[in-house]
């Protein structure tokens, strides 16, 4: 079992700036790699950024290149989502999620574990 346990949201204005934090916990050495999703009221969860463990490798959503940036700190076994420039429309719980493979990793089928989830409140 993993556990997941996600910190940093908060009400910010539009063109601000947040940091999320998850830090894993339990069977981390099986995590290949970790994501962030995203759901607003009425919405289906999103995709928004994930990182592979060992190589780094990394993918955005369209609508946050440019905007976040993901990073590991694998000695902490943390995944950090750096949310700059932020809009009204990135209001959301965001998700922290670890994969166990390296399958389909955009998507809520490629992850094994989810957070509980925090939330970000942009104002226009």
């Amino acid at each position: 079992q993993v556990q997941l346990v996600e910190s940093g949201g908060g009400l910010v204005q539009a063109g601000g700036s947040l940091r999320l934090s998850c830090a894993a916990s339990g069977r981390t050495f099986n995590i290949y790699a970790m994501g962030w999703f995203r759901q607003a009221p009425g919405k289906e969860r999103d995709f928004v950024a994930a990182i592979s463990w060992s190589d780094g490798r990394i993918y955005y959503a369209d609508s946050v290149k440019g905007r976040f940036t993901i990073s590991r700190d694998n000695a902490k076994n943390t995944v950090l989502l750096q949310m700059n420039s932020l809009k009204p429309e990135d209001t959301a719980v965001y998700y922290c999620a670890a994969a166990l493979t390296s399958r389909f990793l955009t998507t809520i089928r490629g992850y094994d574990y989810w957070g509980q989830g925090t939330q970000v409140t942009v104002s226009s």
